[in-house]
């Protein structure tokens, strides 16, 4: 397809909350687009539901081999562990700080402002996320709200797996 993109989802090698990964991939892949999956160490990484160990997906491409020019749009999936270990890794955060600050969208999902916080990128910003973040994002600069799905500039923000209906449909007509 012509106007087909890339698309980078971004995650740590555990943790990724499964359908916040998969559900954003399928929306992706039916609009035509090529999702591709970055970690910070190429391999497999783990999906759960929950805190139950789910299916295992292969890494298309190590974070700190990407460049965002290659790509249309970013996703961060969510879970509790996955953005608490993309947090501490270097390639990824600054991955995510290129990403922010090149326009181009960046959808974030549950727990993952987590790693948003880290590259430093919603000082400002009108955000989302599981409520359990929202002292974070405020004392990072950010204004939480507790809604469906928040878009303020090129950041796209929900807050839980029930959103994703909403979320998926704001990513795919960010990437065009």
């Amino acid at each position: 397809m012509a106007d087909s993109k890339k698309v980078a989802f971004l995650v740590a090698a555990e943790g990724i909350e499964r359908v916040e990964l998969t559900e954003p991939w399928e929306a992706v892949s039916k609009a035509g687009h090529q999702p591709v999956l970055l970690s910070p160490k190429t391999g497999e990484v783990q999906t759960f539901d929950h805190l139950t160990a789910a299916e295992k997906r292969p890494v298309d491409q190590a974070v700190g081999d990407a460049s965002v020019d290659d790509f249309a749009a970013l996703v961060l999936p969510g879970g509790v562990a996955n953005p608490d270990a993309l947090r501490t890794d270097d390639a990824a955060v600054s991955f995510v700080k290129t990403f922010v600050d090149s326009g181009k969208p960046v959808a974030a999902i549950c727990h993952a402002p987590w790693t948003l916080i880290e590259a430093d990128v919603v000082q400002g910003k009108t955000v989302t996320s599981w409520p359990s973040l929202q002292t974070d994002l405020r004392n990072a600069g950010a204004t939480w709200v507790d809604q469906e799905l928040v878009t303020d500039g090129n950041l796209i923000t929900s807050r839980k797996p029930d959103d994703l209906p909403a979320f998926n449909d704001a990513l795919v007509k960010a990437i065009g």
